[in-house]
This record gives C-alpha cells, structure tokens and sequence, in this order.
C-alpha cells in the first residue's frame, strides 16, 4: 500500500508542476482588398521554454506594413500590426513558428471586408494553415465546442474539485443532484462573467478554486471518520456555491481565448456545452475507475485508497493557494 501510496503521490505532484495550457490567439482583420491588421496574443507565462518563440509566419510576398507594436497585458505579450497582400493571403500558407514544439494550439479568427467571420484551429501537428474565405454557424460552433472540453479536461483544478465530490457522495441520486448543482452555478457565472455583466479580480478567483478543493477534500476525510457534516446532508449546496466560483475560472480562460462580437451567445453556448461534455466525460471515467477499484479490493483497501486520494489533491490545492496567493 505504501508503494502505491508513493506512485499516486509523484502522479499528483506531477500536475502541481504542469504547465497551464492556454491557447495563443491570432485575429486579422481585413482593412482593404489587400491588406490584415493583425493581432497576435501569446501567453508569457505557462510552457516558459517553448512559448516565447511562437510567432505567425507570413507568405514571403506579404509586406509588414509599418513597425510592430507590442504590449504586455497579464500573462499575455500581445503584438499588433499591418500586413500586406496583393491576394489578400486566400489560399496561402500562413505557419505557427515554434508551434510544434508546444501542447497548446493557436485559434485563428478573421473577419473580412464582407463581415464574414472564419475560425480555424491550429495545432502542434500542423502548424500550417490557409485562409479560404469560408465561414458559417457551424465553423464557429465546432471551434467552441472542442475548446470548451478541452478546456475542462486540461482544467486540473476544476477536475480536482468534481473528483472529491465523487469521493464525499457516495449515493448515485444524490451524486447526481450534486454535479447537476455544480453544473448550474458554473453555467450561470461563466455567461454573467463573459458577458461582463460580473466581475472578480482574477487572483482571487483562481484562489478560492483552490480553496473550494481544499474545503471539500477536508469533508471527504471527516465523512471517512464517521463525522457527518452540512456538506455530506446537502453537498449539492456545497456545489453550487462554490460552482459559482468555478463558473468565473472558466470565464477568464474565455476571455483569453475571445469571443466573436457578432456571434457572442451562441460561441458561448457551444464553450459551455463543451465544458458539459467533458465534465460528463470525466465523471464517466471516474466512475468506471471506482467501480473496478471496488471489484478487487475489500472494502477497507478500498476506504484507504480514497483517504490517500483525498489527502494528495488535498495537498496539490494547498501548494496551489499559496502559489495564486503569493
């Protein structure tokens, strides 16, 4: 048991230390027949090795119109500039410099003379891409969707948080009612907040995600000892409370990422519906997880094993406040 302990400890203490994957956001928009203001908005912070060297690679043809001009804003370096193109760069190679040697992917938004809007993906497989003019509801609810769950599935701390929940409730009913309440509140301040109808200091929030793990870990462990506690009679209060919260972590990774200022509900619905499937994904996954642990180990091995769980994501929350803190 206590080798497993050991493993378990390295796996958590390796996510401590992982690298925050945030896609880099490049915008054009067309200002003549032949010409691009560009945007270009790339983390400082997170893969600190690989990310300072990304930079959008234009057709040798294409002409730099005047200087760069660049500005640090948070964790991001944003540069901002004129292109030129005698094809207005339609069906021309544009390359991610130093994409592929990163995690993360790069979304690519431009808006034509026409108030078309077309989004594309660029991944580290294939930093390459061309623009084709071609835009449409669907182009734009296939994007959000995907980054929505892949939001959530590389969120470590919202996953954290749903983990001990599954470990405090035990009751598939109440389970359910649970997630659903956590479902809700994060729905509601992730639209408010991206909206900017609300609005926390993004510090703070991050912390008190940290917090909400820390506070549900420690509930999971007096239920363990027999202490029944509000949380463990209504934990689906607990949920949505600190949902809320979570709801506003996943607001500020939207707002990195940007919203198209004539399709802002609908992307943002299909985000969230995103973040939905991928949270379902995970319980799934959990579930099935649990489910075999209970099929070969005794119900003691069992209990230890989930006490041993709780106190490494327990562990990894603390060194996470500290860090959001200071």
């Amino acid at each position: 048991m206590i080798r497993y302990s050991f493993i378990v400890f390295f796996f958590f203490l390796n996510i401590a230390y992982a690298d925050e994957i945030r896609p880099s956001f490049l915008e054009l928009t067309q200002q003549t027949d032949t010409s691009y203001q560009v945007l270009w908005k790339k983390a400082s912070q997170g893969e600190a090795k690989n990310t300072f060297i990304l930079e959008p690679v234009f057709p040798l043809d294409s002409q730099l119109i005047g200087i760069k001009k660049r500005l640090l804003l948070g964790n991001a370096t944003i540069e901002t500039y004129l292109i030129k193109d005698d094809q207005a760069l339609i069906d021309k190679p544009i390359t991610i410099k130093g994409l592929e040697l990163t995690s993360s992917d790069v979304l690519v938004r431009i808006h034509y003379l026409d108030d078309e809007t077309e989004f594309i993906r660029v991944l580290p497989e294939s930093p390459h891409f061309t623009l084709t003019h071609k835009s449409g509801f669907y182009n734009m609810a296939s994007t959000y969707l995907i980054l929505g769950i892949e939001h959530i599935l590389e969120g470590f701390d919202h996953l954290f948080f749903v983990l001990a929940l599954l470990l405090l409730v035990a009751n598939i009913k109440r389970l359910i009612g649970t997630i659903t309440a956590f479902t809700v509140a994060h729905t509601i301040t992730l639209i408010l907040a991206s909206l900017d109808i609300i609005h926390l200091s993004s510090r703070a929030v991050e912390a008190t995600i940290a917090l909400s793990i820390v506070f549900v870990c420690a509930e999971v462990v007096y239920a363990k000892r027999g202490q029944i506690h509000l949380s463990q009679q209504f934990p689906w209060l607990i949920a949505f409370g600190f949902g809320l919260i979570h709801g506003l972590g996943f607001s500020e990774a939207l707002k990195e990422i940007g919203l198209p200022q004539n399709e802002v509900v609908p992307s943002l619905i299909f985000f969230n519906i995103g973040v939905e499937i991928g949270q379902l994904l995970f319980v799934s996954f959990m579930l099935l997880i649990f489910w075999v642990i209970k099929k070969l180990f005794t119900r003691d091995i069992v209990k230890h094993i989930e006490i041993i769980v709780t106190y490494m994501i327990g562990s990894i929350a603390v060194f996470w406040l500290i860090e959001r803190i200071y």
